[in-house]
């Protein structure tokens, strides 16, 4: 699992003998968490590349990587959620509602046309980052690349989540977020600890403290540097450009 966002070094830390954790307040659960904070950081991000691609200066090396290791991160999460939703998710629910059998043979073939889209437009990312001056349509095919993908997002969002409800009782782990980060240590994909940090950004801390709780020990208690290593390591690609 390569780290896209976190240095290495930074991934794990040493247990801490003898310390429990934080009464956790008491907050509304996100429904099928781990599907809809995926969604949150792709609308999050897809909205903020394009002024970063066209705030890059041509002398701003580190600048220039930094993007282009956060859009290739971006798109290797994509391409897991897709791949998870294709060969895990969607098989449970045409089993125990194959009323949604077109909705899902559409929502998964246009995965793969978004992948394609993904594709192309990362040829272009790292052309803008290795040439600044063609920055600017780069980002406009940013902006249309979001565009298809909100249609995508909504339709499953509309017409699949709360069906899904129906679907899985209470209390299981069907997209919830312990068990996307359960797939993404079992896959060749972005590490969890990358995924944690970037899923969680920007999200209120009441509801983070609820969904670290909801997460193993070990990641609850390797959270709060993981996330003050992310800050810090965000802070050159995004600190201009919000």
């Amino acid at each position: 699992m390569p780290s896209y966002l976190l240095p290495v070094e930074s991934v794990s830390i040493p247990a801490q003998q003898g310390r429990e954790r934080d009464v956790q307040p008491a907050v509304a659960p996100i429904p099928f968490a781990g599907l809809s904070l995926v969604h949150a950081a792709l609308r999050r991000d897809l909205a903020r590349l394009p002024n970063a691609l066209r705030l890059l200066q041509p002398e701003d090396t580190a600048g220039a990587q930094a993007l282009q290791r956060h859009w290739d991160f971006v798109t290797a999460m994509l391409t897991c959620h897709h791949e998870q939703q294709d060969t895990r998710l969607w098989p449970l629910l045409r089993r125990f509602a194959p009323e949604l059998r077109l909705l899902l043979n559409w929502l998964e073939s246009d995965h793969h046309n978004l992948d394609h889209s993904f594709t192309r437009v990362t040829t272009l990312v790292r052309i803008a980052t290795r040439d600044p001056a063609s920055s600017w349509p780069v980002a406009y095919a940013v902006e249309e690349l979001a565009a298809r993908l909100e249609t995508h997002l909504r339709i499953e969002e509309r017409q699949l989540l709360p069906r899904m409800a129906g679907v899985f009782p209470a209390g299981s782990r069907i997209g919830t977020l312990p068990e996307l980060l359960d797939l993404l240590a079992a896959a060749e994909g972005p590490a969890p600890s990358d995924a944690l940090v970037w899923l969680l950004e920007g999200v209120d801390e009441r509801q983070v403290d609820r969904l670290i709780a909801d997460c193993d020990d070990a990641t609850a208690r390797q959270w709060p540097h993981w996330r003050d290593t992310y800050a810090r390591c965000t802070d050159q690609l995004w600190g201009t450009t919000l």
